[in-house]
């Protein structure tokens, strides 16, 4: 069982908390485990905003899908340049042998081992781009919110600055 924190330690626990740190900031500083501090802080009538916590993985989100969807367009530009490369001049080529050769012809065409591995890559990254748009579907609207919230956020700690330093709206 854990030993009771003391009243200086719960003191300081909500002094920080009333300075605006965070819950993990406040246990790191007072040596005190998280949850600690979020039962004494609650017991106390204090809470935590994790607002910006939301906000940040709802960006983090966003981020993510934006990367996936680059990727997407990525493969989607590799398995289409080798698709064209099946009916344009290729060249095959040949290393080896017991005198260590080098022979090499350009053929007309991809040859059936060659066009076999390019449909087989691009269908792989075709199977790959629908799961991506898949998971993305509305991906959009997902982001059009986090920006809102964040602006709703951003305006909220801009009129709170704004109360604490008395700047009146029109010089802020």
């Amino acid at each position: 069982m854990a030993k009771a924190l003391s009243a200086a330690k719960i003191a300081e626990i909500l002094k920080l908390h009333s300075e605006g740190l965070s819950r993990n900031e406040i246990a790191r500083r007072t040596g005190v485990s998280a949850g600690s501090v979020t039962k004494h802080c609650r017991t106390a009538g204090a809470a935590f905003d994790r607002s910006l916590t939301k906000d940040a993985t709802e960006a983090k989100q966003v981020d993510l899908a934006a990367a996936r969807l680059t990727l997407a367009q990525r493969l989607n530009v590799a398995a289409n340049d080798m698709l064209d490369m099946i009916d344009k001049p290729f060249t095959v080529f040949n290393f080896g042998g017991k005198d260590n050769t080098f022979a090499e012809a350009t053929l007309d065409s991809a040859p059936v081992e060659a066009r076999r591995t390019i449909v087989t890559s691009a269908a792989i990254v075709f199977d790959k781009i629908s799961r991506i748009v898949e998971k993305d579907n509305g991906g959009l609207e997902q982001t059009v919110g986090v920006l809102d919230a964040l602006a709703g956020n951003l305006s909220a700690a801009a009129a709170m600055l704004r109360a604490q330093d008395d700047v009146p709206v029109e010089d802020a």
